[in-house]
């Protein structure tokens, strides 16, 4: 092979497809998966994070049928697997659900895995939606991770409530508008690349709480990219080569996720916003 046929397979292999060399020195071409991650609002509004966005009550009829077209617009990329934010330790959970689900005895909750992701497999004729999540304990002392704490010992209690005030204050502005629009746009809004940036920026600020000798801000910075290379890896364990994998999951997740995928150049991925709207 000449040097310009050589690098002509590599543009075509960076831009189309993953290359892999053969024992005789050859590149193949070999197709790559797709994958459409989708970022969610909780739309139960659990309030387990530091600040959270108050979502209105979606099972009331019109919410509803904004969520059934939603759903009728993401069937059109007819994904072969669904993936939920649910703990992968509890498959055996999220199989009965679903299967209770599909038996018409369960009564949809307002979480998104009930509203989107049942209703989608469902669509699809699907029997199975795989569960990807891992939220367990970060190794070593709680107090290694515990920046509030840090926070108010150090002086820095203030600064800290400022950056919550300033952070729920944009979500309850955000939640304004939102009784305005469609859940369509929500989702059309939320899946917007700069939105996931903005969302990200907030961990470069936790990481700030704490100093050379103890620093437990960019520790549990830390151990939250490590929460999503766990996730990362339970998708990699679901996806297989002619897959076209939805990925339902948490917004807060999402810059990472989407990264981990783009960097490790395993997946095809797709934007989700021309499906959504």
């Amino acid at each position: 092979m000449n040097k310009a046929s050589f690098v002509s397979v590599l543009l075509a292999c960076a831009f189309t497809a993953a290359c892999v060399s053969t024992k005789s020195g050859k590149f193949e071409v070999v197709e790559r998966p797709q994958v459409m991650l989708v970022s969610s609002f909780h739309l139960a509004n659990n309030n387990r994070d530091l600040i959270n966005l108050p979502v209105e009550n979606v099972l009331v009829s019109h919410r509803q049928k904004e969520i059934e077209k939603l759903v009728e617009n993401l069937s059109r990329w007819r994904p072969t697997k669904i993936i939920l934010e649910w703990p992968k330790s509890d498959q055996n959970g999220l199989d009965r659900r679903y299967q209770t689900y599909l038996d018409g005895k369960l009564e949809l909750s307002a979480k998104e895995q009930d509203q989107i992701g049942f209703r989608l497999a469902k669509a699809l004729g699907q029997t199975k939606i795989y569960a990807a999540d891992w939220n367990g304990i970060f190794p070593g002392e709680q107090a290694d991770y515990d920046f509030l704490t840090w926070s108010q010992d150090n002086g820095q209690g203030e600064r800290m409530s400022r950056l919550v005030e300033e952070g729920q204050g944009r979500l309850d502005r955000q939640a304004e508008q939102m009784r305005q629009r469609s859940i369509v746009d929500w989702y059309f809004d939320l899946n917007q690349p700069e939105v996931r940036e903005e969302d990200h920026r907030v961990y470069f600020e936790l990481a700030t709480f704490g100093n050379n000798d103890r620093n437990p801000g960019a520790s549990w910075v830390g151990g939250w990219y490590g929460r999503n290379l766990r996730i990362f890896n339970n998708i990699r364990e679901v996806v297989e080569p002619d897959d076209r994998v939805l990925i339902l999951y948490g917004a807060g997740h999402s810059y990472l996720l989407d990264r981990f995928f783009r960097e490790s150049a395993l997946v095809e991925v797709v934007d989700p916003r021309p499906y959504i709207r």
